[in-house]
C-alpha cells in the first residue's frame, strides 16, 4: 500500500503552527497549495504534452489564441499582433519572438493587414492549423485527465471558488510597503 504523500503547503504550515501557534495559517496553506497544484500540473502535466508535439506553452497559447479567434472575412484565422498581445497577455517583444519562431516553422505566417496598410495580421498556416487542431484535442483530454480525481460537481465548485477568489485579488489594491496588518 503506497503512503499518502503530506504536500509541501502541509509540511511548511504544520512548522509554523508548532513555532508560532497563536497564529491563523489557514491562508498559507491555500496559496501555497494552489502554487504547488499549478507547478506539478504544469511541469509534469502540460508541459510535457505540448513537448510531444514540438511545443512550447507560449507557443501553443498564440496558435490556440489564432484558432479559436475563428475565421476572418478573408477566411484566415488571423490577428493583429496587437489583439495578439491582449489576448496572450505577453509583452510586445516576448510575441515577436514567439511569432519569430512560429513563422521559421511555418505554423504561421505574417500578411499584410487589409483594414491597415502599415500593420500585419498574424494567421495559422496549413501546417499550423492541423498540429492545433491535434494538440488541442489531446491537451482538453490531458487536461480532463488532471481533474478526474474530483467529480465533476466539485470541478464546478472549484472554478467557481478560484474565479471568485481571483475577482477579488484583482479588485484589492497591492498592498503597501512592508506587510499589510490582518
Amino acid at each position: 500500500m503506497q503512503e499518502k504523500r503530506v504536500d509541501r503547503a502541509t509540511f511548511a504550515t504544520s512548522q509554523w503552527r508548532r513555532e508560532k501557534p497563536e497564529l491563523d495559517f489557514l491562508a498559507m496553506e491555500l496559496i501555497g497549495r494552489i502554487g504547488e497544484a499549478s507547478k506539478v500540473i504544469r511541469t509534469g502535466h502540460i508541459e510535457p504534452l505540448f513537448a510531444h508535439y514540438g511545443l512550447q506553452t507560449g507557443a501553443f497559447d498564440v496558435l490556440a489564441t489564432l484558432r479559436r479567434a475563428g475565421r476572418n472575412e478573408q477566411g484566415l484565422y488571423a490577428l493583429t499582433p496587437s489583439q495578439m498581445y491582449d489576448a496572450t497577455m505577453v509583452s510586445s517583444g516576448g510575441m515577436t519572438n514567439r511569432l519569430d519562431r512560429l513563422e521559421k516553422a511555418k505554423l504561421i505566417a505574417r500578411h499584410p493587414n487589409p483594414d491597415d496598410r502599415r500593420g500585419t495580421i498574424v494567421a495559422l498556416t496549413d501546417k499550423g492549423l492541423t498540429l492545433i487542431e491535434e494538440v488541442v484535442d489531446a491537451h482538453l483530454a490531458n487536461e480532463q485527465r488532471i481533474v478526474s480525481p474530483l467529480s465533476r460537481n466539485e470541478q464546478e465548485q472549484l472554478s467557481s471558488l478560484i474565479a471568485k477568489l481571483l475577482s477579488g485579488v484583482e479588485a484589492m489594491d497591492p498592498p503597501e510597503k512592508g506587510s499589510p496588518k490582518p
